[in-house]
């Protein structure tokens, strides 16, 4: 009960006063891992894990911190970072995993018990756009789901609500974090060498947020918009239908 009165008194703070707090949240965590190195692996799992768990996610932005930690990786593409590149992805992928992997379980748990549940009340859009994304892509909506941030911690629940198969969640919530991690921390060092070459250096964490943040809403919309998200679900019913009739 005292935890639900606290996730109710965090909602009830106004948006401009959350969208300070996440600010600060993604400066004050950046800094706290570029200073504690040995912290950064278990840190990252924290945030991609509350960022993929429904009713945490809005308070998460893990997204833009694993943007922002591209800029710090050190690995081929970025040589002289500060932060060794394993630690982040395993934390990144483990966290992204588990998270998605407990909203699954809760809901095939209590079902459509959930929809009566105050977040949802409080969040009515946030279900049905579940269910609408689930209805067009099916099985393949939580692979697809992880890329498409309006939606994406409700997808895994929503797969749960719908009783999709375990075996069929797990290949799909492993290999989305396999690619989601690695692709947003290429994004950073992408972005990074960009503003190097434009030869600008100050603000750029919050130039980097903006900056990822707007490219991945392009990306994912120009996806949706040209049908690459159908062909892969195609793809996946094939793959499926392979696998039940060899």
């Amino acid at each position: 009960m005292a935890f639900q009165g606290v996730n109710c008194a965090l909602a009830s703070l106004p948006d401009r006063v959350l969208s300070r707090s996440m600010h600060n949240f993604v400066h004050d965590f950046v800094a706290f891992i570029k200073l504690h190195s040995a912290w950064a692996g278990p840190a990252m799992f924290l945030v991609s894990f509350g960022e993929s768990f429904v009713g945490l996610s809005l308070f998460f932005p893990g997204t833009t911190i694993m943007v922002v930690a591209g800029t710090l990786v050190r690995w081929p593409l970025n040589p002289h970072g500060v932060l060794d590149v394993w630690p982040l992805l395993l934390g990144g992928i483990l966290g992204a995993v588990l998270g998605d992997a407990i909203s699954f379980w809760v809901g095939r748990r209590f079902g459509h018990l959930l929809e009566k549940h105050w977040y949802f009340v409080r969040h009515p859009d946030l279900l049905p756009r579940g269910y609408h994304f689930f209805e067009r892509f099916g099985t393949a909506s939580v692979f697809i789901g992880r890329f498409f941030g309006p939606v994406r911690a409700a997808i895994p629940l929503v797969a749960g609500i719908m009783e999709m198969p375990w075996q069929q969640f797990w290949i799909a919530n492993i290999g989305s974090a396999l690619i989601w991690a690695p692709a947003l921390l290429l994004l950073g060092t992408s972005l990074r060498e960009i503003l190097r070459a434009l030869g600008l250096r100050h603000g750029a964490p919050i130039a980097l947020a903006i900056g990822g943040a707007v490219l991945l809403t392009v990306l994912v919309a120009l996806a949706y918009r040209y049908g690459f998200f159908d062909s892969l679900q195609t793809r996946w019913r094939a793959w499926r239908q392979k696998g039940e009739h060899p």
